[in-house]
This record gives C-alpha cells, sequence and structure tokens, in this order.
C-alpha cells in the first residue's frame, strides 16, 4: 500500500508523528568484501546518488556521517562484524515509517537494495530496527546498537521494530500503523 493509500489512521499517525515524534532508522550491513575493492565499486558508485535521493526525500529529517559527508566512515556495530569485511551502518531520522517506506522501497534505493547480495552478506538475523525518537533527537550509534540487541532478542516490540511490524507512535491513543507488502525486502 503506497503512503497515498494509507488508512486514515496511518496518515494521522504521520502527520502527528512531525510534531512530537521522530522515526529512527538503523541499517547494518556486513560487507563481503573492503569498500575500496572492485566487488564493492558498482556499490561505492551509487552511494552519493542514493544518499542524495535520501537526503531529499518527503519526510527526511537527518542521517549520520562524518564531518566531511562521508557516511561509510562511521564506526560502531564492532561486534557484529563476524568473518565480514567490516559492517557499514546508515543511522536516518524520518516523519514517520510511511515516508522512510516511501524512499526505501522505491526509486534508486530500490535497484541499489536489489544488488545487496553481491556486496553484503546475507543476514540470518535482524539487520534493521526502527524505533521513534523525541522529534530533534539524534540518536547515537550506541543507541542504535542496543535496539538492534532488543529486536534480536525480544522481536518486534515498542522499543524496537521493522517494517513487517511497525509500532505506533507512543502517546498516541488508538493511532495505528498499516504495514504493507511493499515494505519487506525484494529478492
Amino acid at each position: 500500500m503506497s503512503a497515498a493509500a494509507a488508512p486514515v489512521t496511518a496518515r494521522r499517525l504521520a502527520y502527528s508523528a512531525a510534531m512530537t515524534y521522530e522515526l529512527a532508522q538503523i541499517n547494518v550491513s556486513r560487507l563481503l568484501a573492503p569498500l575500496d575493492s572492485p566487488v564493492l565499486a558498482p556499490f561505492m558508485a551509487a552511494l552519493d546518488e542514493v544518499n542524495a535521493a535520501g537526503d531529499a526525500a518527503p519526510g527526511f529529517v537527518w542521517r549520520l556521517q562524518t564531518e566531511d559527508g562521508n557516511a561509510t566512515a562511521v564506526r560502531a556495530f564492532g561486534w557484529d562484524v563476524r568473518d565480514s569485511f567490516g559492517v557499514i551502518v546508515n543511522l536516518t531520522t524520518w516523519t514517520s515509517v510511511e515516508t522512510l517506506a516511501g524512499f526505501v522501497f522505491s526509486g534508486r534505493h530500490l535497484e541499489v537494495m536489489r544488488g545487496r547480495r553481491a556486496w553484503f552478506e546475507r543476514a540470518v538475523e535482524p539487520m534493521t530496527a526502527l524505533w521513534w525518537v523525541p522529534a530533534g533527537h539524534r540518536p547515537t550509534t550506541d543507541e542504535a546498537e542496543d535496539r538492534v540487541r532488543v529486536l534480536r532478542r525480544s522481536g518486534p516490540t515498542a522499543e524496537a521494530f521493522t517494517f513487517r511490524s511497525p509500532f505506533a507512535v507512543p502517546d498516541e491513543p488508538g493511532a495505528t500503523v498499516a504495514s504493507s507488502d511493499d515494505w519487506l525486502c525484494p529478492a
């Protein structure tokens, strides 16, 4: 279901989330090769374009990056490297689950995501977590690591959830988030 076709409660949720809460999102990927390798060259070549599209997307609020604008240089999740060539993280905030999903599962981001198996290890546990933060809060990598651990340990809860099992904005009696089959990772 597209954001335009979302039920009234989801549209109300998106409006109220922009007022008091923002959606935090962390995505962690284990590298199959070093960032400067030929294996990762297609991914790295698309990264600036995808980041620019995300930064301009409706509902985008903030993205973690170094002072020189390099998100791949952010160091976090060292405990989750395993046998990979390292991890990269994407930590952002958005106005709603719907606006984040609208970006993630469409356009150039979706095209690049379909190639992920060539660049990143296949995950058997959650590598993406969503959670609500007060508007204006910028989550840290430590906070994101905690949310991924919660999701892996307990499954989706209000503390850490997924596109498949989203939770409503806190303190919104009766608010719901309608999930969509369009919000599932493409093969």
